[in-house]
Formats: C-alpha cells, structure tokens, sequence
C-alpha cells in the first residue's frame, strides 16, 4: 500500500512539473508549404516594368520561444524564401542596373523577395478561448532582381538588403468542443512612398494535445505585398497570395 502511494505520489509530481514546465517555458516549432500566385512590376525608377511570373511553390519555417518574464518579449524567427521567376516580351525600351533591352526583347525576369523576421512580441491575451499578440518585427530582406535577354548574354541584377521594421500582430480565437481554432496573423509597415504586408488568416485542428506535446494542422490563405520607392536603386510593387498548409508542434 505504502508503494502504491509512493508510485501515485511521484506520478503526481512528474505530471505536475512537466505541466509548470510548459507554462514557464513554451518552444513552437512550425513549417508551411504555399502555393503561390505572383503578379507585378520592378525598375530602377519610378517608371516601373511589367513583368509576367509563374505559380510556384513556396516553404517558411519558424521558431518560436515564449516565458513568463515579466516585460521581456517573446521571441519568433521565421525565415520566408521566396522566389518566382517568368518570360516577359517587353514593348518598350527597358534600362535596368546599367543593361538596356530593346523593343520586342524577350527576357527572363525572376525575383528573389527571401527575407527573415526577428520578431519580438508579447502577449496581450493568452487563454483556451483568445490569444492575442503584439509586438515588432525587423524584417531582413536579402535578395534580387534579375533580368536575362534569351538567346543573348545580355544580363540585369539588382540586389537590395535591407532591415524593414514592421508591426506585428497575431489572433487566435478557439472553437470549443471542436478542437479547432481561427486564427489571423501579419505584419505591415508603410513609409516614405514604400509599404510592405505579409498577412495569413485560416483555420487550424489540435490533431496531438497532451503534457509532451501539442501539434496544429494549418490551412489558410496568405497575402504579400511589396512596394518600394528607391531601397537600394530598386523600386517594386509586386503581390504574392495563394492558399497554404502546415504542421505546428508546441513542446
């Protein structure tokens, strides 16, 4: 009788800590996959170049860490390639980083728009029914543009690196009984002529929910935007959206 207890009272505090443990201290681990539809223009002036892109599919990956420190932010990394690429015949004469296309060129045109946010947040809201985030975000964004003359060595790039700060925000609202939850998160700055968004909304489903850990399943729509007036020589205005999937794990 004396190790019955002994067992059950030992169980108890396992389960205890590994419950206090999750509530002082939770690590978030998440990858979506994203179907993307790229439509837009880039130049070196104001006078920008439409440019045709083709579907792809995109992939980001995130890392999250949240504590009960009071005034300390959590801390979310996601890192977001993002790449498409397409055949334009061009109508005009084009310049572009020091290269001129003539009337009627057929080119190559592909942007690479991969960056990575440093976000810093805390949490307003953190309960079963609402979770509400707010916080900043210093997007890193490091690529280019390029444009290629087929049949010709004739060749543009244009990089930009830049650290955009941003607003962040993040909703969760859950669905009682059901294990589902709606959810909407994004980040967005304007200034200076130049705006970025990158905003996701959709539905998630609890498939794992003990003490070890938690696993999402994700299906949304995600948008993006990115306007720039003069970031490094480099003026664009070009949307990418299409619907997404992904897997969360909550240790």
């Amino acid at each position: 009788m004396k190790k019955t207890a002994l067992m059950l009272s030992l169980s108890g505090m396992v389960l205890c800590g590994a419950a206090q443990a999750d509530t002082l201290l939770g690590l978030y681990l998440g990858a979506d996959g994203w179907q993307t539809s790229t439509t837009g223009s880039f130049a070196n002036t104001e006078q920008l170049q439409h440019f045709n892109f083709d579907d792809e599919t995109q992939a980001s990956y995130y890392i999250a860490l949240e504590h009960p420190v009071p005034l300390l932010p959590n801390i979310r990394i996601q890192h977001n390639p993002l790449e498409s690429s397409g055949d334009t015949n061009v109508q005009g004469t084009f310049s572009f980083a020091g290269q001129t296309f003539v009337v009627n060129s057929q080119l190559r045109n592909q942007v690479d728009l991969t960056s990575t946010d440093y976000i810093l947040y805390y949490e307003i809201l953190d309960n079963e029914m609402l979770s509400f985030d707010l916080g900043i975000n210093g997007k890193y964004i490091d690529g280019n543009a390029t444009v290629s003359e087929q049949g010709s060595s004739n060749v543009a790039m244009q990089d930009v690196s830049q650290t955009i700060p941003m607003l962040y925000s993040s909703l969760i609202v859950g669905l009682p009984l059901t294990g589902l939850d709606v959810f909407a998160q994004g980040s967005f700055v304007s200034y200076d002529g130049s705006r970025w968004y990158d905003v996701q909304a959709g539905v998630a489903y609890a498939l794992l929910d003990n003490l070890a850990v938690d696993m999402r399943l994700k299906l949304g729509y995600r948008a993006v935007n990115l306007k720039l007036d003069d970031i490094d020589d480099l003026y664009t205005n070009i949307d990418v959206k299409g619907v997404f999937a992904g897997i969360e794990l909550h240790f």
